[in-house]
């Protein structure tokens, strides 16, 4: 294991302090190996808005929150299901065996209560990833944490890593929020806020979603094109399981360097990253390495990842906050060196943020592309379907959990993706990283990433090498959209 830093020994026991007190944590009902991590999946009640809610919480067995390991090191855990219902957990960004994936009718049966199941493969990447339920809308439910690996090659850095997970939240069961999106039941009972949407084109959201014309592929946007930016509104938005009216106020150290490591783990709410006074360095996306990039505000896609360099340029407080697309709710931390006073912030912001498309994306260059090599089989898959009785679909149905994309073992495949829907579809990919190699019709050695949000109306090019035998889920990352239908799988053939 790394050395700590100063900066990250501080940043570990000030997280330890702040950590909350989670009632009913104990060690797993089954004796861990010794070189085992405990790992609990159970109810907790958390506080949102003055309000109690119960939710699901993925916690270790010595009561702590996430897990950090080496690259190098070996993924050894003992997940125990603590709950009275049946779950299972996706370790999403690694890329173990297939049948240690994690995904119910691809790699195992889900964990009935009271069951415990050991995982062991090695940890061959670093990078900023997280773990999550993959059963039903358990993730809705906060069934998630952060997984960070570490890259052993950079314990001497000395900066403080600072986690951020986002959620989007709602008092109601989402299973009721599925069944009225798959009723028809329309915004209204949705609970959609139109105040929040820009004005002009953005006013005129439609349920229908099928209307094309008024984007090209680079994702931008015609006043005249009807869309579906956001087909749920939530109650809330949160960081760290809080919101700004109690934000997580993380101790800095003045003119310090921090590492953000910003994971999305909203079920259904892509996010604007708003850096305010501050500039960062973009380093990793999904946890994979790019050629840096400068800026103060960044996007990031549902399951998506950030990895930002800040140097503090002195004393003070520096809110980081993450904006719903399309709208003025946000959520988010502050940072603060000793003895700042901390400013209450407004859980609106002033104007709505931006629909998120193919612009920054197109930005993004892989540090370490993909070996030069003509594709051996290209696949073509059409996201379609609609909110018209809430029917997401891939290739009109042809493809589903049933029938999957074949591809053999050592193979560079290519997916050509195109939406041909109202809404963008965050596209994901187990067990593999993939490269963005084209948007549209232009060429280039984009992001190495693990999903992609792909815009409404978009088309784009994904490379990845065959190189994980096994039957692996290829699914959009909107947790209504998959369960609506919007999922198949990568099969390898002999």
């Amino acid at each position: 294991m790394p050395t700590l830093s100063r900066r990250r020994f501080l940043a570990t026991a000030a997280a330890i302090a702040a950590a909350p007190a989670l009632p009913g944590i104990a060690r797993a009902a089954a004796p861990i190996g010794p070189a085992s991590i405990g790992l609990l999946a159970e109810r907790r009640t958390i506080e949102v808005s003055g309000k109690a809610a119960s939710m699901l919480a993925l916690r270790r067995a010595d009561g702590g929150y996430g897990l950090t390991l080496d690259a190098g090191d070996r993924f050894q855990v003992e997940l125990t299901n603590r709950l009275d219902i049946p779950t299972l957990i996706h370790w999403h960004g690694l890329t173990p065996p297939t049948d240690q994936d994690g995904v119910p009718g691809f790699s195992q049966s889900p964990l009935e209560p009271g069951a415990i199941h050991a995982y062991d493969f090695a940890l061959a990447r670093p990078g900023t990833n997280w773990m999550h339920s993959h059963v039903g809308l358990q993730e809705q439910l906060l069934l998630a944490a952060p997984l960070i690996i570490r890259d052993p090659a950079e314990s001497g850095i000395d900066e403080q890593e600072v986690v951020v997970m986002l959620h989007d939240f709602t008092f109601r069961d989402p299973d009721e929020i599925l069944a009225d999106l798959r009723g028809g039941a329309g915004m209204g009972a949705m609970g959609h806020d139109m105040s929040g949407m820009a004005s002009g084109d953005m006013s005129g959201m439609s349920m229908g979603g099928e209307a094309m014309s008024g984007m090209d592929m680079s994702g931008t946007m015609s006043a005249d094109m009807p869309m579906d930016l956001n087909d749920i509104d939530f109650d809330a938005y949160l960081a760290n399981d809080r919101t700004l009216d109690d934000p997580e106020v993380v101790a800095v150290e003045a003119g310090g360097r921090v590492r953000l490591r910003l994971i999305n783990g909203a079920a259904a709410t892509n996010f604007v990253i708003d850096l305010g006074a501050l500039v960062g360095t973009l380093i990793a996306v999904d946890g994979m390495a790019i050629v840096p990039v400068v800026a103060s505000r960044f996007e990031i896609g549902i399951a998506n990842r950030l990895d930002i360099r800040l140097q503090l340029p002195g004393a003070g407080a520096w809110p980081i906050l993450a904006q719903r697309e399309g709208d003025r709710a946000r959520t988010g931390i502050v940072l603060a060196s000793k003895s700042t006073t901390v400013a209450k912030l407004a859980a609106n912001a002033e104007t709505a943020a931006e629909a998120l498309d193919l612009r920054f994306e197109s930005r993004l260059l892989a540090a370490a592309p993909l070996a030069p090599r003509l594709a051996d089989r290209v696949h073509r898959v059409d996201l379609t379907g609609g909110m018209a009785g809430y029917d997401w679909t891939l290739n009109n149905g042809a493809l589903d959990h049933r029938r999957h994309l074949k591809v053999r073992h050592g193979e560079r495949v290519h997916l050509v993706i195109t939406n041909r829907t109202g809404m963008a579809h965050p596209m994901h990919l187990h067990g593999h990283h993939f490269q963005v190699i084209a948007l549209g019709d232009k060429a280039y050695a984009g992001a190495v990433r693990d999903t992609l949000l792909v815009p409404r109306n978009a088309a784009v090019t994904l490379a990845f090498d065959a190189d994980n035998p096994g039957t692996w889920a290829l699914h959009c990352h909107n947790l209504y959209h998959m369960l609506a239908g919007m999922m198949t799988g990568v099969a390898y053939e002999s």
